[in-house]
């Protein structure tokens, strides 16, 4: 009995906080209701080269790197591979919708050591900055494998007109 009211306070703290973090990301999601959804791959989208396995870390406002965005499931971690065609870069994401980043879409590509809530070695994620619809973003992946990492910044950067 000794022990009952403070398990019943902290489970009740506990509770409070989970549902104050839901109540955020909601709100979240209501102010952000403006983006539009990303574009879907097409089905018969042929890839210049076989896609990279990695995570999709999240996709945030570009001049607010810490402002994760909530709507169309762009903001939540999952594994997936990246594959490129000369339309943009698709990103089949585990367990929420594939999306295509249109090459016309997008402005720029480097690399980073971190991005909202992921941060690994230097250099160990890229990033990818682009335009959905009015709003500019950057979304992260992180390659599973170091060794894709360049040939996937080029390949990138060949769609952007870089040179490599």
């Amino acid at each position: 009995m000794d022990r009952l009211i403070p398990t019943l306070i902290v489970a009740a703290v506990i509770v409070a906080l989970f549902a104050l973090m839901w109540l955020g990301w909601r709100a979240r999601k209501n102010r952000q209701s403006g983006i539009p959804a990303p574009a879907a791959p097409a089905a018969d989208l042929k890839l210049s080269s076989p896609p990279v396995a990695g995570t999709y870390v999240a996709t945030t406002l570009a001049a607010e790197p810490l402002e994760r965005v909530a709507v169309h499931h762009l903001g939540v971690r999952t594994t997936a591979s990246l594959g490129i065609s000369g339309t943009g870069i698709v990103l089949d994401r585990d367990g929420v919708p594939d999306m295509l980043i249109p090459a016309a879409a997008l402005e720029g590509v480097r690399t980073d050591s971190g991005m909202i809530g992921k941060f690994v070695e230097r250099d160990g994620l890229i990033i990818i900055t682009w335009r959905l619809g009015d709003t500019r973003v950057d979304t992260g992946f992180r390659p599973r494998h170091a060794a894709d990492r360049t040939p996937t910044l080029n390949s990138i950067r060949q769609l952007l007109g870089e040179d490599s």
